[in-house]
């Protein structure tokens, strides 16, 4: 466990703060603009994460998804009530309109799964199958499911970027490359297409400016605000951290799953919010704030999350 910690302090959540401690003081030297932001999310949210999510996507297969049909059920069940569970008590808590109780969503109510997902399970568990199925599963829900019905709220609130109405609502979240390449990557999977290797390289090559640039641009549009400590926040973090894992491990033990399979599963829905959340609220300015210090505040919480929840995976599973 010690070794685990060190590893993941080291090679995942040091290089987070220190990147975006950079966008922050960058943005607070005056070295980039406002509207700087904007186009480092628009080349992200456009571009760079759904390159990323087609290239974590595709890596699935069909008998995975049919094999491991428990897994599967709790992780679709298990992410789309907690997500709209975020939507809804953020609205009833803290009187949020309904586009930023969309956007809290895609913060508090998503795991990072795409950046963190490998990086964190693989030094504990291993580079086996086993590792891939639940990043996988975790991943389709995330990116082919709650972003797209994330991306369908915002825009039946008014928020999105031309205010669509509710009629046009699921068009306009429609034409979003980070929605609709993730629900095409599902279908080839569902298929049985197999994207050849070959074009692997060239996805990666452009998925590969997601993770850092994201950070950069979450710490630049930190810097236009105060850091938020209040009650919020903390119920974001709570959200995030506590009920997300909590509820996953209940469900996954209920269910029966293989005592790694439940501790896997449980660590990845552990992690901190997901950066499409980040990114889709700098590029409509609905809930920066709040959603940006939710972001910081998750990924020194989680130093101390993790190894709880993975002891507790370990005790209930045994």
């Amino acid at each position: 466990m010690e070794q685990f910690m060190s590893k993941m302090l080291v090679s995942d959540l040091i290089p987070i703060i220190v990147v975006m401690a950079l966008g922050y003081l960058a943005g607070k030297a005056n070295g980039f603009k406002s509207e700087d932001a904007r186009i480092l999310n628009k080349l992200v949210l456009d571009f760079a994460l759904p390159a990323a999510l087609f290239v974590s996507i595709v890596r699935a297969d069909r008998s995975m998804l049919v094999e491991n049909a428990t897994l599967s059920i709790i992780s679709l069940v298990g992410l789309v009530f907690l997500f709209m569970l975020s939507y809804f008590t953020i609205q009833w808590f803290f009187r949020r309109t309904k586009p930023e109780a969309a956007v809290c969503a895609l913060i508090a109510g998503s795991p990072t799964i795409g950046f963190l997902g490998y990086a964190v399970l693989d030094p504990l568990y291993g580079t086996g199958v086993e590792t891939g199925l639940v990043i996988a599963i975790v991943a389709i829900v995330v990116n082919a499911v709650t972003i797209p019905i994330g991306l369908y709220l915002l825009n039946a609130g008014g928020g999105g970027a031309d205010g669509a109405p509710k009629g046009s609502a699921l068009l306009s979240a429609m034409k979003e490359p980070v929605v609709w390449v993730p629900i095409l990557a599902v279908a080839l999977v569902v298929i049985g297409i197999r994207v050849p290797d070959e074009f692997s390289p060239t996805f990666e090559l452009l998925a590969k400016a997601n993770s850092s640039v994201a950070v950069f641009a979450a710490g630049l549009t930190l810097s236009a605000y105060a850091i938020e400590l209040d009650w919020e926040v903390a119920y974001n973090t709570f959200f995030k951290l506590v009920l997300m894992p909590g509820v996953f491990l209940v469900a996954g033990w209920a269910g029966g799953l293989d005592e790694q399979i439940l501790q896997m599963l449980v660590l990845s829905v552990a992690l901190p919010p997901a950066f499409s959340g980040i990114i889709i609220s700098s590029r409509f300015q609905v809930y920066t704030r709040t959603g940006t210090s939710s972001l910081a505040v998750s990924v020194l919480g989680f130093i101390v999350a993790a190894p709880t929840w993975v002891y507790l995976a370990r005790l209930l599973g045994s």
